[in-house]
């Protein structure tokens, strides 16, 4: 699929392309919707419950406005797939959950290592392994950080409501154009299988951001894929455009050739993480309840943050003072708004509810000697807010 292609691809009107209005729509629709707002131009994906409702929308929507969509033979094509359209250009997506997941980890590792912007949306569900397929789970929440080896950085966004499947997939697609990364939506079954409004705003109401292409013209002076701006981000050029591209899991100097030696590999990887990891002011968002005044706060995000609101709002109208930090953004994880509430001294201890046995509450516990609360489930079930008002209340 050459960039030729992407461009010559039907030209659908923006009303069609973008229904907006107010809706009741589930989650796993308002993802597929978000995406089509967002110039999805190309689906890879394998059926795989609780996700599949998004790949199915798409079946239907995508070819009608002119782009590509393929149901692959497995998800390790289907991750294979979007890498490849996006380096010729498209703006691609594809949709699984855990067992899937775990299959497309070491091409998502192959997209970090090219920085091939790619959108893959995890509709979580009870694990390991098969597990429980259609019911709740929150349990791949550190292998979207550290599932493929190595190190390199990733952005990870957490919906809450249906309003959030579709505002995280647009901004999804800008941010893994922004930084060059794969981005991760982490649903989760509850969140993906729930029906609310969503609203959909026109198309100039939609925040949209581009990829930075080459400064040179094609045959002009070289241009290097992979020499950074001071953002730390290089411009990219796709392929069939004209310029020499070259692109390579191994490790490659900044015109894209492989480039054996500890010191240029040094340097790469360190970069792979600190174009996140010093961008993560303008990449982390999180929604709070409370905090100001709070000696307890409960941190949580997905569809356990729906039982923390109510629980904290409980709370607080016994005179607790108690407060809820919601991750919108699980990676970069907000450790630096963490410190701050620490800092301010009045916080005594963090409730970290989650459909794991403890996930994110450790990346809670390496920020403070402050006791990190935590009520668990192994999955197939989220976290009733009376749960969590009696720990709060303890």
């Amino acid at each position: 699929m050459g960039t030729n292609a992407v461009a010559a691809k039907p030209q659908a009107d923006q009303e069609s392309r973008i229904r907006t209005g107010n809706h009741f729509m589930l989650g796993d629709h308002a993802c597929a919707e978000g995406a089509l707002a967002a110039d999805l131009d190309f689906f890879a994906g394998y059926p795989i419950t609780p996700s599949t409702e998004i790949a199915e929308h798409l079946a239907r929507r995508l070819p009608a406005l002119g782009g590509r969509f393929v149901q692959m033979e497995d998800e390790l094509g289907s991750m294979a797939a979007i890498i490849g359209a996006s380096a010729a250009g498209a703006r691609s997506l594809t949709a699984t959950s855990g067992p899937g997941f775990s299959l497309m980890m070491e091409n998502i590792g192959l997209a970090a290592m090219m920085e091939i912007p790619c959108v893959v949306a995890d509709v979580q569900r009870a694990s390991p392994s098969t597990g429980l397929p259609t019911m709740v789970g929150q349990s791949d929440i550190l292998q979207a950080r550290w599932g493929s080896h190595g190190d390199y950085g990733i952005i990870a966004y957490c919906p809450a409501s249906p309003q959030e499947c579709f505002d995280l997939t647009v901004r999804a697609f800008n941010a893994a154009d922004q930084y060059r990364v794969p981005v991760f939506i982490m649903m989760d079954e509850v969140i993906g299988h729930m029906t609310e409004r969503v609203i959909i705003p026109a198309a100039n109401d939609l925040p949209m951001s581009h990829r930075k292409g080459p400064r040179t013209a094609p045959g002009g002076e070289p241009f290097f894929s992979f020499a950074p701006d001071e953002d730390l981000v290089p411009p990219i050029a796709h392929a069939g455009e004209g310029y020499k591209v070259h692109m390579t899991g191994l490790t490659h100097d900044e015109r894209g050739y492989p480039a054996l030696d500890p010191e240029t590999h040094d340097k790469l990887i360190n970069r792979l993480v600190d174009k996140i990891r010093l961008n993560a002011s303008d990449i982390v968002m999180y929604d709070e309840i409370g905090v100001d005044d709070a000696d307890t706060i409960v941190i949580s995000f997905g569809c356990t943050a729906r039982s923390a609101r109510h629980a904290v709002n409980q709370a607080r109208d016994e005179r607790m003072k108690c407060g809820l930090l919601r991750l919108i953004t699980v990676w970069p994880f907000p450790e630096t708004r963490i410190r701050e509430l620490i800092k301010r001294g009045n916080v005594k201890r963090f409730i970290v509810p989650e459909v794991n046995l403890g996930q994110l509450r450790r990346e809670v516990e390496r920020l403070t000697d402050l006791p990190v609360l935590r009520l668990n489930h192994a999955g197939g079930t989220m976290p009733v807010p009376d749960a969590i008002l009696e720990l709060i209340r303890s």
